[in-house]
């Protein structure tokens, strides 16, 4: 079975992180993002997967030289022009020749969903396309689903209302960013032009009556925005995850015996000096925190030096945080 998975995207939420390398490609737990999701596919019995890409293409291509991920191999359909989402899913689709039943991933979603477990929702619906759904707090900032009619574990998706209003959604249920589609569903997607899945296509399908959503409980992150980015590092450290773990610090980081670190991954290569507090952070590979520095609920690519302070905030790889400095609540550098 083939996937397509989208990674075209600038990563303009993880700023500075992704100035210089696209975001799927920042790792969780020591490990890139895009290698973690294509694991969970080939897991749900996906054989092939097509990445989606348009933002420096090059880091996909040195991360998969022999062009496979583990037993799922991996080709590329690098658009010429920004597509939006379901532009980019044809574009891509038409590259790999996807005639058959297919799925579509995120880039930037980590989640524990059995995707095997999806595809069978979906054919046990007969439905043209089907979606993974997952309840959160606040659904207003998300694609919302009512669903109705339920054939199996599947319900028909009655409304699907991108980014409601707080207080109009019709429900809890989000678009949790896996779908499985038949090839028909490529028909409804202009080839060449820009357009939404989640505006253009799904309202078709939803008008169709063809359209089909599975909600599950699965754990389940958008890790494209900082502190959801920082979070889905630091489950890795618990006992959340179904089959994705790491250890805290990488085997060739260096961290003195004389640091606290706590609930804290520290990246290869990265550096802690002696007397630093660091609590609740991402120090992503190569850094550099000097000695008695203060570090707490951040995301450290560049440098720290000794004596500073950072306070929920983002240091990117160029950024520098001067010797005794205090940042709180801030990028560094400032995204553009």
């Amino acid at each position: 079975m083939h996937a397509v998975v989208l990674v075209g995207g600038f990563g303009t939420r993880l700023r500075p992180l992704t100035e210089q390398i696209p975001k799927p490609m920042l790792p969780v737990g020591h490990v890139p993002m895009i290698v973690r999701l294509i694991q969970r596919l080939g897991r749900g019995g996906v054989t092939d997967v097509v990445l989606a890409l348009g933002f420096k293409p090059e880091p996909f291509h040195a991360a998969f030289p022999d062009d496979r991920c583990g037993d799922v191999n991996v080709t590329y359909a690098v658009e010429p022009e920004p597509l939006d989402t379901a532009g980019a899913i044809r574009f891509a689709a038409d590259a790999a020749g996807i005639d058959s039943t297919f799925v579509v991933a995120n880039g930037d979603v980590m989640t524990d969903l059995d995707v095997a477990v999806l595809v069978e929702a979906h054919r046990e619906a007969g439905a043209d396309a089907t979606i993974h759904l997952t309840g959160v707090d606040d659904p207003s900032a998300f694609g919302v689903v009512d669903l109705v009619d339920a054939v199996g574990r599947a319900g028909r998706v009655d409304q699907f209302v991108e980014k409601p209003a707080p207080g109009t959604e019709p429900s809890n249920l989000i678009n949790a960013g896996t779908y499985v589609f038949e090839p028909g569903v490529l028909d409804l997607i202009p080839a060449g032009e820009r357009a939404s899945i989640e505006r253009d296509t799904f309202p078709k399908l939803v008008a169709a009556g063809s359209m089909y959503g599975l909600a599950t409980d699965d754990y389940w992150i958008d890790a494209g925005v900082p502190d959801l980015y920082r979070a889905a590092n630091l489950d890795l450290l618990g006992e959340d995850r179904v089959h994705d773990g790491c250890e805290a610090i990488a085997p060739d980081a260096q961290v003195d015996p004389g640091a606290t670190v706590m609930n804290t991954i520290v990246g290869p290569g990265a550096v802690v000096e002696a007397g630093t507090t660091v609590v609740d952070t991402v120090v992503l590979p190569g850094a550099f925190i000097g000695a008695r520095a203060q570090v707490e609920s951040s995301l450290v690519m560049g440098r720290v030096e000794a004596d500073a302070t950072v306070i929920e905030a983002i240091i990117g790889a160029d950024g520098v945080v001067a010797e005794g400095d205090h940042v709180a609540y801030d990028a560094v550098p400032s995204p553009a």
